[in-house]
């Protein structure tokens, strides 16, 4: 049993052996057919001879050739159209070579008819290339039939590619038509056997295969990409991938997510002026653990830091991140921002020349249950950054701020605006503090959108709490370098406000993830209440008195001028308070508590 099994095992070996074995009939049967062809099926008897050394010359010239052009080294299953073409030239070459030989030594070969040659050439490059090309040509027919099917969105080179691998068994879904928008010359042709229609064809598509999957290309922003996927889904069609060219060999085909279709790139990134500000200096990110600071430490490597000190209480986030980023310029420091000894330590040892303060707790409901925490953390830990940064001479401190910052409803983002007020107001001397405002980003470990999967993955419902909650939302990536951007221009005492886009109703979200998964009808969106501390809209700007930078994505919120010495006093009060929330009213007037 075991042998027979290992005899049956494909080997590079056995291939081979099948190949050459094969070559060798097929050639000898596509000579002999040249023959009759030439002599009306009646080879007269002195040409035979000459048949036969022909053959014997032929052959080993032949075999020379497809070793010389790898034909025995293929994967059968994925002979293609590169595999063909080095077939044909390896029949120029072996037969060019015999034809050379023929003419070198004539009186030596007997009668040959020399119109044999080409008709011959013909024949057996169609025999050899067809013979590997039938296995493959079997197993996409066989795998058709199993397999989803899908229509290719996109790019004709793009859907060249996933044929290619569809049919060599690298694709696990059937393509059944490449569809393009109207106009284009393509419709009705074919591409790689698959034809090309019009995007008012695909009802019919859908009605013919319900479980239809529509793999797009990676084309198009995402307002582009979301204005394809509603035309797609007004056709009928509820499954969605994506394919991302990876290069000129490579791509990779992945589930179309809804950051895909939230994304919103700012127009106006500058790389070199944040790569300016960035290169050569010795940086301390705080909160290097979290999802905004560990992108922002990402960042500033790639654009050329000396040295980059990761600051986290967290143990685990902070092993995570320096890990990943594995590069010689990270020093990891354990240590709570709220220990102003042991932080003071660090700036007295390492004396950095731009401090980025991205720690905080930034769970609205979590502050809520813990005003003392989030007081302490917010509060407190980012005074002792921006007294420390003063006190040894950082040349620019960026404080990470947010839109819940903007008339609070919850401790978190009142704890914020004392901050930017600070951060406005403490007297800094050459120091240059600014605070960068914005809303949530996409696929942080606070957003709705990982538990929303989670959600989904398990079979719902999905809980939204309210009908007409609405958020902004923005890349990491994006929202660190404008961040990166904001601190480059900055001049001290500036509140940043990055341009999020429009506002996001939850519920629509819910809606378009559960559609993405193709579990419409499956899963519910259910309404559980707002939760403590949380307002239905989120806002970016306190007044109207903002100011344009040249930048389109940034911009300059209003100055709010605030007695230092009196903040100072009303924040320790605060930390004395029975309640820290009638406490922070009296700093911030516009603060309206909700349960």
């Amino acid at each position: 049993m075991n042998l027979s099994r290992n005899l049956l095992r494909p080997s590079a070996l056995k291939r081979t052996l099948f190949f050459l074995s094969a070559d060798m009939i097929l050639s000898l049967m596509t000579l002999y057919t040249a023959y009759l062809l030439r002599f009306n099926f009646h080879i007269p008897t002195q040409y035979l001879s000459g048949f036969w050394e022909s053959y014997l010359l032929l052959m080993p010239l032949k075999v020379a050739a497809l070793i010389l052009f790898q034909q025995y080294r293929i994967v059968w299953r994925f002979y293609g159209l590169g595999d063909a073409r080095r077939m044909l030239l390896a029949h120029f070459a072996a037969y060019t070579a015999f034809v050379v030989l023929f003419l070198l030594f004539r009186p030596a070969f007997g009668p040959f008819p020399r119109s044999v040659i080409p008709m011959d050439m013909v024949f057996s490059f169609v025999a050899l290339a067809g013979v590997r090309s039938l296995k493959r040509l079997i197993l996409s027919e066989h795998r058709g039939r199993l397999l989803p099917p899908a229509v290719l969105i996109g790019s004709s080179a793009a859907s060249d590619a996933l044929i290619r691998a569809a049919h060599g068994g690298g694709l696990p879904y059937d393509p059944v038509a490449v569809v393009v928008e109207a106009g284009s010359p393509h419709i009705g042709s074919y591409i790689g056997g698959v034809k090309v229609r019009s995007f008012s064809e695909l009802p019919l598509l859908v009605q013919r295969h319900p479980d239809l999957t529509a793999i797009l290309s990676d084309a198009g922003d995402a307002r582009e990409l979301d204005r394809l996927v509603a035309e797609l889904e007004g056709s009928g069609i509820r499954r969605f991938k994506r394919f991302k060219l990876l290069g000129e060999r490579h791509e990779r085909l992945e589930d179309l997510s809804i950051e895909d279709l939230l994304a919103r790139p700012p127009r106006d990134l500058d790389p070199e002026v944040i790569r300016a500000f960035v290169v050569g200096k010795r940086i301390l990110v705080t909160g290097a653990g979290g999802s905004i600071g560990s992108e922002l430490c990402r960042q500033l490597l790639d654009f050329g830091v000396r040295e980059l000190f990761l600051v986290d209480n967290a143990e685990y986030n902070l092993y995570a991140v320096h890990e990943t980023l594995a590069d010689p310029r990270t020093v990891p420091v354990l240590l709570s921002v709220t220990d102003r000894n042991r932080l003071g330590m660090l700036f007295a040892r390492v004396r950095p020349e731009v401090v980025i303060h991205a720690a905080a707790y930034k769970h609205v409901p979590l502050c809520e249950f813990n005003p003392y925490s989030a007081v302490e953390n917010n509060i407190v830990g980012a005074m002792n950054v921006l007294d420390l940064s003063v006190e040894y001479g950082v040349k620019k401190v960026v404080n990470i701020s947010s839109d819940k910052a903007v008339r609070p409803t919850n401790v978190m983002g009142a704890t914020k605006r004392v901050i930017e007020l600070y951060a406005q107001n403490l007297p800094s001397g050459e120091t240059e503090i600014v605070s960068v405002r914005f809303g949530n980003v996409l696929g942080s470990s606070g957003s709705v959108v990982p538990k929303f999967k989670a959600q989904i993955e398990a079979g719902g419902p999905v809980t939204v709490t309210h009908p007409e909650i609405t958020r902004y939302f923005m890349l990491i990536p994006e929202a660190c370098r404008l961040v990166l951007q904001a601190a480059a221009i900055a001049r001290g005492g500036e509140v940043f406000v990055l341009d999020m886009g429009e506002p996001v109703k939850i519920a629509d979200l819910a809606r378009r993830m559960i559609r993405l998964y193709g579990k419409e009808g499956e899963v519910d969106v259910v309404y559980t209440g707002l939760r403590p501390g949380e307002k239905l809209y989120e806002e970016l700007l306190i007044d109207e008195a903002e100011e344009k930078t040249r930048y389109e994505s940034i911009y300059v919120a209003g100055r709010s001028d605030y007695p230092i010495d009196r903040l100072r006093q009303q924040i320790a009060e605060v930390l004395s308070a029975p309640d820290p929330r009638a406490a922070l009213q009296k700093i911030i007037p516009e603060y309206h508590p909700v349960s």
